[in-house]
């Protein structure tokens, strides 16, 4: 971000929809739309030439689709977090679009306020998805049982570093887990130091992602937290 405004890309192959997304965005004054694309291929080159922070993505674009741009500019190491904005339901494909890299996903239905919230917790490097989506990806990861590679980096774990990574994964701050622990935040890092050596991982999003597979997260679990922190 520069200073405190959010830089977005919105990405989207209905010229009246990126109008009406930037008129949602222009009521909130720390987010500034800097480019626009109406396809796969222009948000790609616009991830590349804008110094932006979050991209808005449709899915269903001509020439490249939603997931496939989304794909690319992850790989290329952009630094701009890509909110899927669509009208597929989750169930279709919010695995697909986090798989591509894409941190946020949303349906076009949500309330103007949770678009907001959503690109916020982008930019501040939270992962954000409906309740609902939650569920769906809990439900569908845990259909899958852990490889044995999951299971012998989970056995690295002491208790305690597995509460940490739980706690992590849905969404509570350091101070927030030291009171539930009944230790300093400072021991709170010193953990998550560990897992992170142990099992090779760097920032929340991956905590969630391994804590899903190993069955750690459940799609009932912290449903409140959920909401606007979780993924």
């Amino acid at each position: 971000m520069v200073g405190d405004v959010i830089r977005i890309i919105l990405a989207d192959d209905h010229a009246v929809v990126r109008a009406g997304l930037r008129a949602i965005l222009g009521t909130a004054r720390d987010i500034s739309v800097v480019a626009e694309a109406s396809n796969g291929l222009e948000a790609i080159a616009a991830a590349a030439r804008e110094p932006a922070d979050v991209i808005v993505m449709d899915l269903s674009m001509g020439q490249l689709d939603g997931i496939s741009a989304t794909r690319q500019i992850v790989s290329a190491g952009s630094p701009a977090k890509v909110l899927v904005l669509t009208m597929h339901a989750e169930e279709e494909y919010l695995l697909a679009a986090l798989d591509a890299g894409a941190s946020g996903y949303l349906v076009k239905n949500a309330a103007a306020r949770e678009l907001v919230d959503a690109i916020r917790a982008l930019a501040h490097g939270d992962m954000y998805v409906q309740p609902t989506a939650v569920r769906v990806l809990a439900g569908r990861v845990q259909q899958n049982t852990p490889g044995d590679e999951e299971r012998r980096r989970l056995a690295l774990l002491s208790d305690r570093e597995r509460d940490v990574l739980r706690l992590v994964a849905e969404g509570h701050s350091g101070s927030m887990i030291g009171e539930k622990m009944q230790i300093s935040a400072k021991t709170v890092d010193t953990y998550k130091q560990r897992i992170n050596e142990k099992l090779g991982l760097a920032g929340r999003p991956a905590y969630v992602r391994f804590a899903l597979r190993v069955g750690l997260l459940t799609a009932e679990a912290n449903n409140g937290a959920s909401r606007a922190k979780m993924l």
